[in-house]
């Protein structure tokens, strides 16, 4: 477990990032896509990928030991989400920082006289890793850069009305999850190792991901001691969620339609029901009031595309087949 103490400064200095940047996201992906038990969230896109990752993206795998410790290339590339700027910060980083990053990492027998080479800066070793990183963002994320873009965008507007409407507390309270507590002013988060950290007035980066499944995960700045450390936030955690992304392939046009014809929030509001939401849960993910809930919602119950029902003191939406084909154009409704 590792533990996050806040100060009331730290609480202050929270903010919102646009996410984690290509290259982090472009290595989580190749971890998931090499991993086991993938969510739901992405089993399509795992299908769709699976096979043309092919041996270019050998010197990337060897930056993701099995046992221990990983490279975090987000302190080495950055978070921006052009992977040619990533590979410009990459191929400059301080021979410093390579030595932090790279002195835990427990290398295969076969990669660590070729990991050595990395820490000393060798070139010829580095642009082997980065054309290993254009050749995997080629297949894994940009195939889907539109609709990822998208996706952290609402996410990222989605944390800044909670901070908006109840300040951070109603932040923290939203990005948590099963495997991240707030407990003020303490964040708990889910680790194999035991650590207590302390912002001590530096404050904390939210930042959410797209291909990052396992937990969120804390980046700290080591050459940097006085920047904030940023949690990297998972934010795909539903087959929902993940069709949403998947299906354009870099496509958005269903998408765009849908918010066309029935306006941003509705639409959202008709993909999230799809599973069955409450007032509450929609409220939360979408990052807007109940009340603006409740009335989209009766707009579109009225309109036939979803139904409600109360269940104790939860009220939950759930899309009709009419709704069902609005989401799926090739489907029809069930008469």
């Amino acid at each position: 477990m590792k533990r996050i103490h806040f100060t009331d400064q730290d609480l202050m200095r929270v903010r919102v990032a646009g996410g984690i940047g290509a290259a982090a996201e472009t290595l989580d992906s190749l971890r998931l896509l090499h991993g086991h038990g993938v969510g739901l969230g992405f089993r399509r896109w795992q299908v769709a990928v699976r096979g043309r990752v092919d041996e270019r993206a050998r010197p990337l795998l060897a930056l993701l030991p099995s046992l221990g410790p990983q490279v975090d290339v987000w302190s080495l590339a950055g978070d921006s989400m052009s992977i040619e700027e990533a590979v410009d910060r990459l191929l400059g980083a301080p021979r410093d920082l390579l030595r932090v990053e790279f002195e835990n990492i427990r290398f295969r027998r076969a990669d660590r006289a070729w990991a050595r080479n990395l820490v000393d800066g060798d070139r010829e070793a580095w642009l082997q890793v980065t054309a290993a990183l254009r050749a995997c963002h080629g297949v894994t994320v940009a195939p889907y850069g539109g609709g990822v873009r998208a996706h952290l965008a609402a996410v990222r507007g989605a944390y800044a009305n909670a901070m908006a409407e109840g300040g951070v507390e109603r932040l923290l309270g939203q990005v948590c999850g099963p495997l991240l507590r707030w407990r003020p002013p303490v964040l708990e988060l889910e680790h194999p190792r035991d650590a207590d950290i302390r912002l001590d007035g530096r404050g904390l980066v939210i930042a959410p991901t797209v291909f990052s499944s396992g937990g969120a995960e804390l980046m700290v700045p080591v050459l940097e001691p006085a920047a904030p450390p940023v949690l990297a936030v998972p934010t795909v955690s539903d087959a929902l969620v993940g069709g949403t992304l998947w299906d354009g392939g870099g496509d958005a046009s269903a998408g765009q339609a849908l918010e066309d014809l029935l306006g941003r929030t509705r639409a959202a509001i008709l993909e999230s029901v799809a599973v069955g939401r409450s007032t509450t849960d929609l409220a939360r993910r979408l990052g807007i009031a109940p009340a603006t809930v409740s009335h989209h919602t009766s707009v579109l119950r009225n309109a036939g595309l979803v139904t409600t029902r109360r269940e104790g003191k939860a009220v939950l939406h759930t899309v009709t087949s009419m709704g069902m084909a609005l989401l799926e154009p090739g489907s029809r409704p069930v008469r």
